[in-house]
């Protein structure tokens, strides 16, 4: 009895364990009955009929990333391009990717490398080097459409690297190494010409600035000296006021004939001492007149 009830004990826990199903988080198992698809199961616990349902498929549904190989595309302009990439995908129908394809990785990548050389063959060798995202965003369009019947989203694709043949990476360094020289010359020519610029405007700031000095260097001089005539010809009128307030004095007349007769003496005296010929007026009475007039002045004008 003790035997029987064991190998009972040993049979439901058997049927227990295939009943019993334990899906972890982020996977889903796929659930076959009589060899007919019945259901998928979500994370967690689940219950299954011994001997009837079984698990069939198991997936995971994180992204997943997918090397894509290497292989040789021919660029519009004919040239070989070596490219390899990577590919992220995620499994977001269980059921068909159980049943849409025999193997979904492999077509993905298979549809991956034809996509990819459809892609680069519409472009010429210089722009697939520019045009890094735009063929990825074809490659990723290309392969979501057709990934759809398998149960797989796309999300992206990277391109890894892009080798074109030695003779083509000579010359692509031949051509970079002439347009920097050329950038050099002309950036070399750009501050010659900057530097004349430069200078040609510094003297003509110096010219107009010393121009300017002059200007009003005879500016002030002008103002100087009409400043100083006129200083000269106050002080004359003024004297001259003087004098003729002084004439107007009594004696003031007077004054001024003696003035007169001693600067015409000492103009006489001072011409026999400079030469020996002298010019003697016509009528001398004048002179004597003026002389006395001169003499009787001063006779008349009180010592101090």
């Amino acid at each position: 009895m003790e035997t029987i009830a064991l190998l009972l004990l040993a049979i439901a826990a058997f049927f227990i364990i295939g009943a019993v199903k334990v899906v972890p988080q982020q996977n889903a198992f796929v659930v076959e009955r009589l060899g007919k698809f019945h259901q998928v199961l979500s994370p967690g616990l689940s219950f299954l009929m011994p001997f009837v349902d079984r698990v069939a498929y198991r997936h995971s549904l994180k992204e997943i990333p997918l090397d894509v190989p290497s292989q040789v595309c021919i660029t519009r302009d004919n040239t070989q391009l070596r490219v390899d990439g990577i590919l992220y995908f995620q499994v977001t129908d269980p059921m068909r990717a159980s049943y849409g394809a025999s193997n979904y990785v492999m077509a993905i990548t298979q549809l991956a490398q034809t996509s990819l050389r459809s892609v680069i063959g519409k472009m010429e060798l210089d722009k697939t080097f520019e045009e890094r995202d735009l063929i990825n965003a074809s490659v990723v369009q290309a392969l979501d459409e057709a990934a759809l019947n398998w149960g797989v989203k796309v999300l992206r694709y990277e391109i890894k690297d892009l080798e074109p043949p030695e003779a083509i990476l000579r010359s692509m360094q031949a051509q970079i190494t002439a347009e920097r020289e050329k950038r050099a010359l002309i950036a070399a020519s750009e501050g010659r010409r900057q530097e004349q610029i430069n200078i040609a405007t510094g003297e003509r700031e110096a010219f107009i600035a010393r121009s300017e000095g002059e200007k009003q260097a005879e500016i002030n001089k002008a103002q100087g000296e009409a400043a100083a005539i006129t200083a000269v010809a106050d002080a004359t009128a003024d004297a001259i006021r003087k004098i003729a307030e002084a004439i107007r004095q009594p004696g003031g007349e007077q004054a001024v004939q003696l003035k007169v007769a001693e600067k015409a003496v000492e103009a006489y005296a001072q011409l026999a001492q400079k030469t020996n010929t002298m010019i003697v007026p016509g009528n001398m009475t004048e002179v004597g007149g003026l002389i006395g007039t001169a003499m009787a002045l001063f006779r008349n004008t009180p010592m101090n």
